[in-house]
Formats: C-alpha cells, sequence, structure tokens
C-alpha cells in the first residue's frame, strides 16, 4: 500500500487518510475522492492531503474484513457488513459463548493488519449482543495475510459461535432440617425458578424432603421418573465431602458423582453427577442470591447442551474469582448493562405516493417479473434491519396484496396526498419505542440492495458522529437514508410534500457518506420513461 502526502491534482480516486472539514462538512478519514471532491479541495485552498493508494497484492480493507468474518462464524452468529475495515459479530440468540482462543490467537499472530478481539468463552449472551469484532488496522490487508486467516479458520473450526439456550424441564428438590425455616425453602423455589425462566425454562417437579439419604434417594427417583432433567438439589447442609447424604443419595438412586467441588467463588461447594442421560446438580447456598455465583456458569452450559465434565469446571478457575473485594466493590449480578449489541434499526419503506407523474400507481409496475414496490420491500426484509414498516395510502389494497406473502408491517397513511412528509410521520409514529435508528427506503428504487441497507447499518454509531448515513455513488448523494432517533421529533415537524434530507445539510458533522458501490441510490423511478429505460437495461447497476 502506497501512503503519503501527495498534491490535491493527484489525489482523485484515493483514500483520504486525515480527515478535513470543508465549508462546515466533514470529510471523513476513507473517504475514496472523486472528481468533485478534489474541485472542493482546491477551491477550499488545500494544496496537498495525506492519502493511501492500494498496490497489487492489497485487498481493500473492508473487503478483507468481510472475508475473514464469514469464515470466523460459526452456528448462533452473524456477521453484519463491514465499514471502515470492521466487522462486527453478533448472537443471533440469547446462549452461551463459545470461542476457540487458539483460533483466535491463531489469526491475531499472521499479520498486524488484522486483528480479531472477542468476548470470553462461556459468557452469557443476549440476542442481538456483540460477540466479536474484526479490523483491519491500515487501509488495507496483504492478500496472502488474508488468506492464510481463512485458511487458520477454516481448517481450526469457527473462533465465535453460540449455543442457544434450550427450554428444559426442571426439578427442584430441598432438604430441610427440623429448625430450616419453610420461608428458606420458599426461597430456594422463588430464586431457581426466577433464574430458569430468564433463560427460557421452568420448574416442572418439585419436592421437600428431611434432610436424610433415604428421603432424598426416593425423592431423586420421583424427578426422573416424572422425565425432569436437570434435577437440582439445595441441601439443608452444605456438601463437605463424597459421602456426604447427598452424594450418597444420588448414588443410591443409580446415579454417578462426576465432580465436586468447583474453582469458582462464590460456588465453590457444587457438585456434578448423573443418572444416565440426566443431570444431577447438588447446588452451593450461594446459588439462593439473585447475584452472579459459580452456580450460573454451569446452568448457563446445561440449559445451552455444552459438556459440564470434570474437565470443563475445572477450567473455570480464570476469572471465577467472583467474591467482592476492596478493587471491585461492585455487587455481582448476571445482569450486564449496556453490553455492546446490534443497533436496532426500523426500515420505513414509504409507499403511499400518488405516482402524479407516472400517469398510474408505479409500485405496481412489473419490473423483472414483480411488482415494483416488492423489490425494496423484499431488500428490507433481508436485511438486518427490524421491523420492516410500509405506509400505504394510495391503491392501498392492492399494494398491500402485491407484498403481503413478504409479511413486512403496515401502516395506513389517509392524508397521503398532502405528500411525502404525511407518509414519513406515520411510518416514523410506528417505529418502536427501543429502536436506536430508522432507515428510510422509496418504495419506487428496485435497484437498491440488502447488502447496502446492511452498510448503512453498519456505518451507523452516533458516539462517532455517524447519526445520519446515507447512500452515495460516486460523492452524489441518493437514498435510502438512515436517521439516528434524536431526529424523530424534528423529522415529526416537517409539513409538504418534503422529505427529511434537509437535516443533511443542518448536520454535516454528523454525516456519514456510504458508497454503494452501483447506481443502486440514483435509481428511481418517476415517469414512464424512466420505467421504460430501467426495464430495457436489465441491470439494476
Amino acid at each position: 500500500m502506497l501512503f503519503g502526502s501527495v498534491p490535491v491534482e493527484s489525489a482523485a480516486g484515493a483514500i483520504l487518510a486525515h480527515g478535513l472539514r470543508i465549508d462546515g462538512e466533514r470529510f471523513r478519514k476513507g473517504r475514496h475522492l472523486s472528481h468533485d471532491d478534489i474541485e472542493r479541495l482546491k477551491t477550499a485552498g488545500i494544496a496537498s492531503v495525506t492519502v493511501a493508494r492500494l498496490e497489487t497484492g492489497d485487498i481493500g480493507e473492508d473487503e478483507a474484513a468481510s472475508r475473514i468474518g464469514a469464515v470466523c462464524t460459526g452456528d448462533g452468529a452473524r456477521v453484519a457488513a463491514a465499514f471502515t475495515g470492521r466487522v462486527n459479530i453478533y448472537a443471533l440468540s440469547d446462549g452461551v459463548s463459545v470461542i476457540r482462543p487458539e483460533t483466535v490467537d491463531a489469526v491475531n499472530r499472521i499479520n498486524e493488519a488484522i486483528t480479531l478481539a472477542t468476548v470470553a468463552s462461556g459468557n452469557r449472551v443476549s440476542k442481538g449482543q456483540m460477540l466479536a469484532t474484526i479490523k483491519i488496522i491500515p487501509f488495507a490487508a496483504p492478500a496472502d495475510a488474508v488468506s492464510e486467516a481463512e485458511r487458520v479458520l477454516q481448517e481450526m473450526a469457527p473462533a465465535v459461535r453460540v449455543a442457544a439456550f434450550r427450554p428444559m424441564r426442571a426439578a427442584l428438590i430441598s432438604t430441610f432440617l427440623p429448625d430450616t425455616k419453610p420461608s428458606l425453602l420458599d426461597k430456594n423455589h422463588s430464586a431457581l425458578g426466577d433464574r430458569l425462566a430468564s433463560l427460557g425454562s421452568d420448574i416442572v417437579f418439585e419436592r421437600r424432603v428431611p434432610h436424610e439419604a433415604a428421603a432424598l434417594t426416593r425423592a431423586v427417583e420421583e424427578a426422573l421418573a416424572a422425565k425432569a432433567d436437570p434435577i437440582l438439589v439445595f441441601g439443608a447442609s452444605a456438601i463437605t465431602d463424597r459421602r456426604d447424604v447427598m452424594p450418597a443419595a444420588i448414588t443410591a438412586a443409580g446415579g454417578t458423582v462426576d465432580h465436586f467441588g468447583m474453582p469458582v467463588d462464590p460456588g465453590n461447594l457444587l457438585l456434578m453427577a448423573r443418572r444416565d442421560s440426566v443431570t444431577v446438580v447438588g447446588l452451593p447456598s450461594c446459588a439462593r442470591s439473585p447475584k452472579l455465583n459459580g452456580f450460573d456458569f454451569v446452568l448457563w452450559r446445561i440449559l445451552a447442551g455444552l459438556p459440564t465434565a470434570r474437565s470443563d469446571i475445572a477450567g473455570m478457575g480464570v476469572g471465577g474469582l467472583l467474591t467482592e473485594i476492596p478493587t471491585r466493590p461492585q455487587p455481582r449480578d448476571e445482569r450486564v448493562a449496556d453490553v455492546p449489541r446490534s443497533p436496532r434499526v426500523a426500515a420505513l419503506v414509504l409507499a403511499a405516493g400518488l405516482s402524479s407523474r407516472m400517469g398510474s400507481n408505479k409500485l405496481l409496475a412489473t419490473v423483472d417479473g414483480k411488482p415494483l414496490v416488492r423489490h425494496a420491500v423484499e431488500a428490507a426484509m433481508s436485511s438486518a434491519s427490524a421491523p420492516v414498516i410500509v405506509v400505504t395510502g394510495n391503491a392501498s389494497a392492492t399494494v398491500r396484496a402485491a407484498i403481503a406473502p413478504l409479511m413486512p408491517a403496515f401502516v395506513e397513511n389517509p392524508d397521503y396526498s398532502k405528500g411525502l412528509s404525511t407518509s414519513l410521520k406515520s411510518g416514523l409514529r410506528s417505529v418502536p419505542e427501543d429502536a436506536d435508528a430508522a432507515m428510510i427506503v422509496l418504495g419506487d428504487m428496485p435497484a437498491v440492495s440488502a447488502g447496502l441497507l446492511d452498510k448503512l447499518i453498519a456505518a451507523f454509531d452516533p458516539a462517532e458522529d455517524r447519526a445520519i448515513c446515507v447512500a452515495t455513488r460516486h460523492g452524489k448523494r441518493g437514498n435510502p437514508v438512515l436517521f439516528a432517533r434524536r431526529f424523530f421529533p424534528e423529522i415529526l415537524g416537517i409539513e409538504g410534500d418534503v422529505g427529511a434530507r434537509h437535516l443533511i445539510a443542518q448536520y454535516p458533522e454528523l454525516v456519514c457518506e456510504v458508497e454503494a458501490g452501483d447506481d443502486g441510490p440514483l435509481t428511481d423511478i418517476d415517469t414512464p420513461e424512466a420505467l421504460a429505460e430501467y426495464r430495457a437495461a436489465g441491470v439494476k447497476a
């Protein structure tokens, strides 16, 4: 890769290495400088710029990150689109992270241009949570290094996956002594029930028996007969030896004690046993607490279908010190706030207009064998955006029928004749409260792809001042446009036959341009002539 300062006149097509501000607009690092950009730089009096140019044997940062991400990711995870050389990997469901440290280390040793960072293995993760990020440090990576990373990941199995939680039917057995308070047994049930419910499982069998081996053996046998799995046992007295009441009772019921004790504090006095394929766990007293403890590590693995053999328990020591100490005074809690996650972006497909220049409803015109509007909705439904909301108005019933099999959400705009702003506001009011942004997709743009929508979502990062993301082609802005939630009140105040594009000019420091790589952002169908030309071209570029 070539890198250095060059005269502005010779910088066309190069990658801008350092950001600039021109007339209040931010030229971000990584921008591919167009001829129009060069003229603007010259007009602003800038004589030279620092740029990068790819050489033979280089792979651009986005392509390199995408290739590595594709083979890095296993079951239960998805790869987002690349942006500025970064690809993030997200969980597709609630479950447990399964990371291969040796694979991650091998990738990171290949070349300094390639980095892979992940969460710890064995973590409880939520749907949409970020699991890993691949970042290409410069603007390109050597092709042989990218190929080597792909080879390593293919040979050593995926570096990142999620074992999803499965609903299971658990049994709770509590033992009591003569002085045991009933409220403590009630607490056993509530604490365990809450834990299981948060993981998609529940208690289907419960017994409370004296703290005696014979009574506990009968309760275990009854739980087995009830087809409960796992069987979770709270003892009235802590287990102190493999010959204690609880392990003796499990053994008498035909079970086998696999392991006693674990290198996690709190949670040391945990017992793992098995009767055929059924898991039996002797619980430490700390399992009554809602705070994170060693039992959580084991329960997550059980419900995710991961092994809990002696070697697995023995491997929990690193990171197993959970006791609150002066250097870490925060409370132990299995709920982790503000974990990195996939942005929640709703797609609004505007399909309510009058089509006044077309002579008839253009959205129903046939393009590539299907109604024009179906192209935009299919792209949105195939992207990472959710939900997809289609705003209808003109010929509403017919438009809905054309795309109903795709199963988007629908919103009716009764005021569609009053202009674009009414459709925009109708859709925006239906965006879920937990959405971070809304992406405006026009129903008459058949060449917009799911890949482009995903690139806009990948670019969105308000913390990095990328709060408005607009699709471009060779520096010319088009559609779709993604707006952060912070702009919703201003958009709801718009009147007439206009959209929200004025916000792009109003907040230039928060705008991020996303190059599409084809003419999709600039291709809309407004007239019979445009429709005929697009059909004749026979391509979407």
